[in-house]
């Protein structure tokens, strides 16, 4: 059986040419949706840039540069019944400004279509928490750019 695939419109840094994504997203009262990107192995991304100012409750908090194995977390809730989908990054394309994913499980209907690998399990909560997190106004799983 064939996975759908989606785009994801990347985004370029600062003239560096460095496909990047947003990790953003946040809760409300009742609803909310976050976008959380993990390496290879499930673990954290350093991030490019984190926010620190401006408009920031459930916008973009952290650019983050993607590649190819990558994976890409969207968790959106209404009063805690999550809809989570994990997608992996298939191909990145600086020229046409895109990623597509290919998506490796779901869960609707308080059930996973496919059990997630164990390895994705952190960053799957860490989506979660940042859904819930009301009026977010911070990246909840990146490494800080000034890290080693």
């Amino acid at each position: 059986m064939e996975m759908k695939r989606k785009e994801f419109k990347i985004t370029l840094s600062y003239g560096k040419r460095i496909p990047c994504l947003w990790e953003r997203g946040g809760g409300a009262t009742n609803t909310g949706y976050a976008m959380i990107i993990a390496d290879m192995s499930g673990g954290k991304k350093k991030a490019l840039y984190i926010r620190q100012r401006g408009e920031l409750a459930g916008r973009e908090h952290a650019l983050i540069p993607i590649s190819v194995g990558d994976y890409i977390i969207e968790a959106s809730h209404h009063r805690k019944d999550f809809h989570l989908t994990v997608w992996k990054i298939v191909s990145v394309s600086i020229e046409e400004e895109k990623a597509e994913a290919t998506k490796i499980c779901e869960f609707d209907m308080n059930e996973w279509d496919i059990e997630p690998p164990n390895y994705l399990l952190m960053a799957i909560e860490k989506a979660k928490e940042k859904a819930l997190c009301y009026h977010c106004r911070s990246a909840h799983y990146v490494l800080s750019p000034s890290s080693q």
